[in-house]
């Protein structure tokens, strides 16, 4: 199959892949925004420091908010987060218990189907 042809037919679409264009910050004002995040962080509001989190690309804080979603049973939400720290010691536990997931569910459909 020839993939370039498939996503060339989304090119001038500007849907197909998702970018996002971050803002210039200067390094003063990453650092006052990043303490905001962290006030929001430690007051509650983990949505609120997320995106500030996002905006600057504040890795420990986007590990933080996905340490966060784990320990609410979120583990999607913390893959993501720690694949955009990018914090690949807490991402790989994630991705090894999914792909088991995946393999075991993999594994029963053939089974079922060989029956």
């Amino acid at each position: 199959m020839d993939y370039k042809k498939v996503f060339d037919r989304f090119e001038d679409q500007n849907g197909f892949i998702k970018t996002i264009a971050k803002p210039a910050i200067d390094g003063s004002q990453k650092a006052a925004l990043n303490r905001k995040g962290n006030v929001l962080y430690n007051s509650g509001d983990v949505e609120g420091a997320k995106r500030i989190f996002l905006t600057t690309g504040y890795s420990d804080g986007l590990s933080r908010v996905g340490d966060y979603y784990k320990s609410q049973g979120r583990e999607l939400d913390a893959l993501r987060m720690y694949w955009i720290a990018p914090d690949r010691n807490k991402a790989e536990p994630i991705i090894m218990r999914l792909s088991a997931l995946i393999q075991k569910l993999m594994h029963e459909e053939e089974d079922h189907f060989d029956e």
